[in-house]
């Protein structure tokens, strides 16, 4: 398949990203690439709030072929100990590496030469090869009454505490301008989560997170997510 753009997204590696789209209201586009970079294959598509996109998974390390084919996974959303079908989740280990995500639409815009596609509600690393967009359709897209097994209701959400520590760097960020108040709020977001391992639950461990242009250190204990540390 083709491939028409690429993302450019603050998920700067798999760690963090939100296990389903929307979850998160995080801002990225798509770069769109010749010959597709054309305004006039987006004519009309500002009269649709939501887009599905089709990408691939492009940065797995144990990249699924038909001759070591697992039927079955760990889902996080079942604490990564229990498995199930692989064709009953939306796991990354797949025999065909193609993924599917409904994102919001903000605007199409000519930059230079390129054609920008941004959105939001992404869960797409840096530098996801896209191979197609379609508008999604409301009436036949959504099923109101639809039954999602394990994956009924939202998951949690945790508070998120800054250390004093962090809370100055933060400021000292903002201050010079290399951190704005959306990539904070955004960051939170995305904290909020829990990004761990379903199967890990050390509430001493740090843990390390590349977003945007941060390097950021949390811990998580009694539900609580604290920010150590926020470095650029």
């Amino acid at each position: 398949m083709p491939i028409i753009g690429y993302m450019k997204s603050p998920y700067k590696e798999k760690f963090g990203i939100p296990r389903q789209p929307n979850l998160v209201q995080v801002e990225s586009y798509i770069e769109m690439v010749e010959p597709y970079n054309d305004l006039t294959a987006f004519e009309g598509i500002e009269e649709f709030s939501h887009l599905w996109l089709l990408w691939q998974f492009h940065d797995n390390k144990n990249q699924q072929q038909s001759q070591n084919f697992r039927p079955q996974v760990r889902p996080p959303r079942l604490g990564g100990n229990k498995k199930i079908g692989v064709f009953a989740t939306r796991s990354m280990y797949r025999p065909s590496l193609i993924g599917l995500s409904v994102v919001q639409l903000k605007a199409v815009k000519k930059v230079g030469k390129s054609v920008r596609v941004y959105v939001t509600g992404s869960d797409l690393l840096d530098g996801t090869p896209i191979v197609d967009i379609k508008p999604y359709i409301q009436y036949s897209d959504a099923v109101l009454d639809a039954q999602s097994g394990y994956a009924q209701d939202e998951p949690e959400r945790s508070p998120v505490i800054w250390t004093e520590c962090a809370e100055q760097q933060k400021q000292a960020l903002l201050k010079q301008k290399t951190l704005t108040a959306q990539i904070v709020n955004e960051l939170e977001q995305v904290l909020s989560l829990d990004p761990r391992p379903a199967y890990q639950n050390d509430a001493e461990r740090v843990y390390g997170m590349l977003f945007a242009d941060l390097n950021v250190k949390f811990k998580v204990e009694n539900h609580k997510v604290q920010i150590l540390e926020i470095l650029t």
